[in-house]
């Protein structure tokens, strides 16, 4: 049974996070609701997570990203690497993480999917808006 919602998950992270962490992530789950053809909550007792999935008839849900009550986020590129054949689209979404955070999301570099500290990768809101455009991207692209 799914213990998380959107009421569950944004209660949770006011009390756990500082007031811009808390901003960027209802800015990031509303944005989720709006647009991920699937939005799907965790199961966890102590930490809740939203995973942003993407349908494609190509590779099913293929899910672009996390985001945890704690303040973390995930971008799910390496497994997207696994799963997904067109490599176009992967360069994609590395190119503009990569511009998007100033961090290097190469496969030699980046072997596994990380958790990071959202506090350290959004600092203004053009960076969350830059961020909902890569991922609105990517579905689109998943999509044709």
């Amino acid at each position: 049974m799914v213990k998380w919602n959107k009421e569950n998950f944004i209660k949770t992270v006011k009390t756990n996070c500082f007031g811009h962490t808390t901003n960027v992530i209802v800015d990031l789950v509303n944005f989720s609701e709006d647009t991920a053809d699937n939005l799907q909550w965790g199961k966890g007792e102590n930490c809740g997570t939203m995973t942003y999935k993407c349908k494609s008839e190509d590779y099913g849900l293929v899910p672009l990203f996390n985001i945890t009550t704690n303040g973390k986020i995930k971008f799910h590129i390496n497994h997207m690497r696994d799963r997904v054949e067109a490599k176009e689209i992967i360069k994609d979404y590395q190119i503009k993480l990569e511009a998007n955070f100033l961090m290097d999301f190469d496969s030699e570099l980046y072997p596994s999917d990380l958790s990071h500290k959202i506090e350290d990768l959004f600092n203004i809101k053009t960076e969350v808006d830059h961020f909902q455009d890569t991922i609105a991207g990517i579905s689109a692209r998943l999509k044709q």
